[in-house]
């Protein structure tokens, strides 16, 4: 089916909460955690500890974290108080060659308190990944960026005009910090979910996988089939949710989709 053009109100960026100018005042001491879960090879490599925090500026039409997208829902945690919880872990994540990873929402919304994260996961010799849409990737500091072993990095499409019907906003931004983690030498582990009449189109995927393709640090590339799982979460919160009647895409279609990644000699899982 083909999904309808809708902007949705997606918030200005400025405008996400006052919860995040007091992340910024507080200098990353403290962050809008939505919720936390022990993950294995889900978030990064072996056994993670996955953070979810709250406030995300893109309203993905197939997002199954609708409840991620404000602040407001998250609790405020101070860094100390994440890390007792990381400690707990550690053992099980470095036994595992695992480690800690910053997902949302949009973790890069409290880019401060990713830097305060990581540094002291560092500290702890553990593992740091994040997972980031990339939009936000400029406020990504050195000192953030020197302490992120692996990115993460959701390409939700190629084609400009099919991004900003995906997500509300603008692609090069993505693309752009895409290429810095690449000058950087920093790992990057690229996922592209396929929609069907949304980010299928065959020449969309090509720009995708000629984009991933020039990826210097790129290590693999996750094909990840569109589901319904969030659906009831959208109806929940009183959202209007654009791919009720769109279907999981055909094994053949993901066959395809992956096919031309490993056109390009890229690993594909």
């Amino acid at each position: 089916m083909s999904v309808p053009i809708d902007l949705h109100n997606t918030p200005p960026l400025e405008a996400a909460d006052d919860d995040l100018r007091r992340t910024a005042q507080a200098g990353g001491d403290t962050g809008s955690v939505h919720s936390w879960e022990l993950v294995t090879a889900v978030d990064g490599p072996g056994t993670r500890l996955t953070f979810f925090l709250a406030g995300c500026p893109l309203r993905c039409l197939y997002c199954h974290n609708p409840d991620t997208w404000q602040m407001r829902r998250g609790t405020r945690v101070h860094v100390d108080d994440l890390m007792k919880r990381v400690r707990r872990y550690k053992p099980v994540l470095q036994a595992s060659d695992g480690g800690v990873t910053l997902s949302g929402g949009e973790a890069l919304l409290q880019a401060s308190f990713v830097e305060r994260v990581f540094a002291e996961c560092k500290a702890e010799g553990i593992h740091t990944t994040l997972d980031t849409s990339g939009f936000l990737g400029l406020r990504a500091s050195d000192d953030l960026l020197d302490n992120t072993d692996l990115v993460l990095l959701d390409v939700k499409s190629g084609d400009p005009e099919t991004y900003k019907k995906v997500t509300g906003r603008l692609l090069e931004p993505t693309l752009v910090f895409g290429r810095k983690l690449a000058e950087r030498n920093i790992p990057i582990w690229l996922r592209f979910v396929v929609v069907p009449g949304l980010t299928d189109d065959f020449d969309n995927v090509e720009k995708v996988a000629d984009y991933a393709a020039t990826l210097s640090s790129l290590e693999r590339v996750e094909v990840l089939p569109f589901h319904q799982m969030g659906r009831e979460k959208w109806h929940e919160l009183g959202e209007t949710y654009a791919l009720e009647g769109t279907e999981p895409p055909s094994k053949e279609l993901v066959e395809r989709v992956r096919g031309q990644f490993e056109a390009r000699g890229l690993t594909v899982f």
